[in-house]
């Protein structure tokens, strides 16, 4: 999380779309985002898929087709989705929800452009996930 306090918007709604595998969410002044299920997949804060720090985050692959079984309250400050590949444990706090909605254009294109770096897929069947290592290169040495 990046910090809860008297500035952090907070959603009025929440609303999961099953048919469409859309979560809208609702924030004072009538902000909207609709976020698909695989968006936030992607997108986890869960450590398992962001690291523990800068460079060991992971790709995440094959995720077109994920669902939400039901998501969690956590608290007064986050919820817990529960995804249909049992991933369980990324918590997204109000701020992060609403980081996701805001750049949720410029994050998607980001995440496309390393997915054709790495050369993966979007569609399941995919290994579940790939280091996002930077391009090894040679030493000089031979």
């Amino acid at each position: 999380m990046a910090g809860l306090d008297e500035t952090t918007k907070i959603p009025t709604e929440i609303k999961l779309h099953q048919k469409s595998r859309i979560l809208e969410l609702v924030f004072p002044d009538d902000e909207r985002f609709e976020l698909s299920y695989e968006f936030l997949r992607v997108f986890t804060p869960s450590a398992e898929a962001r690291g523990h720090g800068p460079g060991q985050e992971v790709l995440q692959v094959g995720k077109r087709e994920v669902g939400i079984e039901r998501i969690e309250a956590v608290g007064n400050y986050a919820i817990r989705p529960i995804f249909s590949d049992g991933h369980d444990s990324g918590l997204y706090s109000w701020d992060v929800l609403y980081q996701l909605g805001s750049q949720k254009e410029e994050l998607w294109a980001h995440y496309l452009a390393r997915l054709a770096t790495a050369g993966a897929s979007r569609e399941p069947g995919q290994a579940p996930a790939l280091p996002a290592k930077a391009p090894t290169g040679s030493c000089g040495k031979r």
